[in-house]
């Protein structure tokens, strides 16, 4: 069952993520270098260390992300089947981010090997780089995409037409649909408590992307048929939440739709009327709390999932207090970090 591995990922979720107290205390920070001189007593220090100053916000996110990236080949070394295609699974998400990220940038004539540097490094594979000559779905499938795993989903995005900033959004998201719902059926196989937490996390992701969806395509040219086409088919919301939201034209209808499930009014509670941007935010803080309940059971994988999210959490924190401080904007520190445990 991979018992080894998964009692490494308990310890280091509760040794290593950061407390409350180290967030306290980097939100003291005065500068970057600062927010460098504390994490050195973390395990972040030894990525940290040899940085020359001045330091930037994108390096210290670099180098907190290879210590996650480290981490996550430490484990797919070291796991048999069937938990080497979970973590593999794990890392879809971040190569349909890349795929999207390179061909929107060729579309707007950016440089390849600058937007490579912006891509995640869990994403990334061999033929990456290969995106930019792809015009159209087709191309982009035949000539690249048809060797690596995104490869099954490609099959609702293949059309003829040429790529543009619509039809690549519509692409991301029908590629996570059926990323999600692939993920979402593995993980049944697997069965017992893995089965079971896995399905309330995904359920819970299918549904924030249902909303995003919804709220995103106030407005567009997109129909409401062609906006239900794109919310996956299992979760809390699924199917006559999809329904309601589907109709949806301003954020309050959201917000109506929204409040009829117990599980989502106390995040739309903590959102003031007109106040979107504060959704993500709450959103993040419901998806830390149900990752910390996948510690509470033994014996599944959903801990492997809930760490790797914990520690892309953890991340963007560290993100936004280093934006904060780096823009001497401190008043604004406390807005969108996320406490974990």
């Amino acid at each position: 069952m991979g018992g080894y591995l998964e009692a490494i990922v308990r310890g280091i979720a509760r040794s290593s993520l950061l407390t409350a107290a180290d967030y306290n205390n980097l939100c003291q920070c005065e500068s970057l270098d600062d927010i460098k001189m504390h994490l050195s007593a973390t395990e972040y220090g030894p990525y940290l260390q040899n940085e020359p100053s001045p330091l930037h916000t994108t390096t210290i996110v670099e180098k907190c992300t290879l210590k996650l990236v480290d981490e996550y080949k430490h484990m797919l070394c070291q796991a048999t089947e069937p938990l080497s295609t979970f973590l593999e699974y794990i890392t879809y998400g971040h190569m349909i981010d890349n795929v999207v990220l390179i061909v929107t940038g060729t579309l707007h004539e950016r440089d390849v090997h600058e937007l490579l540097d912006k891509c995640h490094p869990l994403g990334m594979f061999d033929s990456i780089a290969t995106l930019a000559v792809a015009t159209n779905m087709r191309e982009l499938y035949r000539l690249v995409l048809v060797d690596t795993p995104l490869a099954p989903y490609f099959s609702e995005c293949i059309t003829s037409e040429d790529l543009d900033d619509m039809n690549i959004e519509i692409m991301r998201n029908t590629l996570y649909k059926a990323y999600l719902e692939d993920f979402n059926r593995f993980c049944q196989t697997l069965g017992g408590a893995t089965a079971e937490i896995m399905s309330d996390l995904l359920a819970f992701e299918a549904d924030r992307r249902a909303v995003n969806i919804t709220i995103n395509s106030i407005g567009t040219e997109l129909t409401r048929d062609d906006r239900r086409k794109l919310y996956s088919n299992f979760g809390l919301l699924y199917p006559y939440g999809h329904e309601e939201l589907a109709i949806c034209e301003d954020i309050e209808q959201v917000r109506g739709v929204m409040e009829k499930y117990p599980p989502y009014q106390s995040i739309f509670a903590k959102v003031s009327y007109g106040e979107s941007q504060l959704l993500d935010n709450a959103f993040y803080v419901e998806e830390v709390k149900r990752l910390c309940l996948a510690f509470e059971q033994q014996f599944h994988y959903a801990v492997f999932f809930a760490y790797i999210r914990l520690r892309e959490q953890e991340i963007r924190n560290l993100m936004w207090i280093s934006e904060c401080v780096a823009q001497n904007q401190k008043s604004r520190v406390h807005d969108s970090v996320v406490f974990i445990f």
